[in-house]
């Protein structure tokens, strides 16, 4: 009972899977059917929608195609009415050139007409031509026969007369020239020059070759003699100075050229004096003490010169240079109070007309270095000077400022010319210097040799310490106009021949008098 159960439920299990596979088979068939369906619809829209597409592509196509004929034509037909218009122009181009031609033909024959006309004149001319000729050439021997002159005699003289009436409009072109110049420059070089020199003042001290060593009593002076002159014979030795004993009362005279020996003769002494013991070894020990002492004063000098002046980064050895122009004169003017006056004159100077006041400065105080030399040297203080500035570091615009400050170099910048003007004022200054009389009696006595050697001067006087030159001349050998080229003349040779501080002014004088007597 229990298996025939089992085996029907199995068979009806069986039965049950077979059906229902068969109805989900028949299911699955249904939903096939209705998606083929649902395909065919969806293709069926899609080809429908893609005939529209298609439709509408090609619509725009054919429009593009239309709107891009359209314009090719625009360009065909504004092309082809360029090249009617350029054929037009060029029909009236040959119009005009085979107008021109006719004309041409015409102007031709009309020159073939003239040329044979003015042949014809030339002809005629060259015949005139030649009768002027020989009637000029008869004038010119009747004008010789009558004045007694050949042709070139006469144009030798027309060629002078030429050249003096050429010299006197010449002169009077660069007197004008000159006065319009003075004119416009003379104020404002006057107003900065006696700026400079105002706002710079200096005293003027005046050294020589003689110290006078004072002394208490007579009595001082045998033992400075010592015995036989050991102890002044021990003294000139060492200090290289020349001891004088005369009968000056309470007096001895130091006398050398070079102002540091002096210097150093003059302390040595006075030590000598104040301790009293004078002896040749003492003399010595004494001298070689004073001499460091003075070459360390030097150096102090020089230290307090360049900061007074503010002058930054000078080399020691220029330092000490600097220090060593405090016993140097020139001229009798001490060398330090000159180069300390000429410092002050270029930076005021160089404010004045917008330059850099401390490389002026710094060039005024070293222009004269050279004048303080260690030996002997063959070369100008200038070129010298210029040298150890080069040499100690010192900028180019300084080292020609100092080197062409007396024009033996070329001036490469503005502060050359203004320390050459500075050194001029310095030394210019009433009293700042002495000169030998006898070179200052020469140098006016040349003054007035040059003016002597022109023809038609009377008398010449130069006048002012040399700085200005009167020449009067005579009236009836010298006019209005020669007086002015005359002045020209010697002021030119004076330049030319002469040396001379500062400028000279040359005056010519022409004076006419008319004297009767009444009786």
């Amino acid at each position: 009972m229990t298996t025939t159960t089992i085996i029907i439920g199995l068979i009806s299990l069986f039965i049950g899977f077979i059906i229902a596979k068969i109805l989900e088979k028949k299911k699955a068939t249904s939903t096939i059917k209705n998606v083929n369906k649902q395909a065919q619809v969806v293709l069926k829209e899609a080809k429908i929608e893609a005939e529209g597409i298609k439709k509408d592509k090609i619509l725009q196509a054919k429009e593009k195609f239309i709107e891009l004929k359209s314009e090719h034509e625009k360009v065909i037909f504004s092309r082809d009415k360029k090249v009617i218009e350029s054929e037009k122009r060029v029909r009236e181009k040959e119009s005009k050139i085979s107008q021109e031609l006719d004309k041409n033909k015409k102007l031709n024959s009309a020159l073939e007409n003239k040329e044979k006309d003015v042949n014809y004149r030339m002809d005629y001319l060259d015949k005139k031509k030649s009768e002027v000729d020989k009637l000029h050439q008869s004038h010119v021997q009747q004008l010789e026969v009558i004045s007694g002159l050949s042709v070139d005699e006469a144009k030798k003289e027309l060629v002078v007369s030429l050249k003096e009436e050429a010299k006197s409009d010449a002169m009077a072109f660069v007197q004008s020239t000159l006065e319009e110049a003075k004119l416009t420059a003379q104020q404002e070089a006057k107003k900065i020059i006696l700026n400079t020199i105002q706002r710079t003042g200096v005293e003027q001290t005046i050294d020589n070759c003689v110290s006078v060593f004072n002394l208490e009593n007579d009595d001082v002076k045998g033992r400075i003699i010592g015995r036989e002159g050991r102890n002044i014979r021990a003294l000139e030795a060492t200090t290289g100075v020349e001891i004088i004993v005369d009968d000056t009362p309470e007096a001895i005279i130091l006398s050398c050229f070079d102002p540091v020996r002096r210097e150093i003769a003059r302390l040595s002494l006075h030590k000598l004096v104040t301790d009293g013991r004078i002896h040749p070894a003492r003399i010595e020990e004494v001298v070689a003490k004073t001499s460091k002492e003075i070459n360390q004063e030097i150096i102090e000098v020089g230290k307090r010169t360049v900061i007074d002046l503010g002058i930054h980064g000078l080399h020691p050895e220029l330092i000490k240079t600097v220090g060593r122009m405090k016993y140097r004169s020139s001229y009798g003017q001490n060398l330090l109070q000159h180069s300390r006056e000429v410092a002050n004159l270029c930076s005021t100077m160089a404010a004045e007309l917008g330059l850099n006041p401390k490389i002026a400065k710094r060039a005024g105080l070293l222009h004269d270095i050279g004048k303080v030399p260690d030996t002997d040297a063959e070369l100008p203080h200038a070129i010298l000077g210029m040298e150890w500035a080069e040499k100690y570091g010192e900028k180019d615009d300084v080292c020609n400022a100092i080197g062409a400050h007396h024009d033996e170099v070329e001036m490469k910048s503005l502060f050359a010319p203004i320390i050459q003007v500075c050194d001029a004022i310095s030394g210019a200054r009433p009293g700042a210097r002495r000169q030998v009389m006898d070179s200052y009696i020469q140098r006016l006595k040349d003054l007035e040799d040059v003016a002597f050697g022109f023809s038609g001067v009377q008398k010449a006087y130069a006048i002012q310490a040399g700085r200005e030159l009167r020449v009067i001349v005579e009236s009836e050998k010298v006019d209005d106009t020669k007086a002015a080229e005359l002045s020209f003349s010697i002021t030119q040779k004076i330049q030319n021949d002469m040396t001379y501080p500062g400028q000279v002014r040359v005056t010519v004088i022409r004076e006419t008098r008319v004297v009767n007597i009444a009786k």
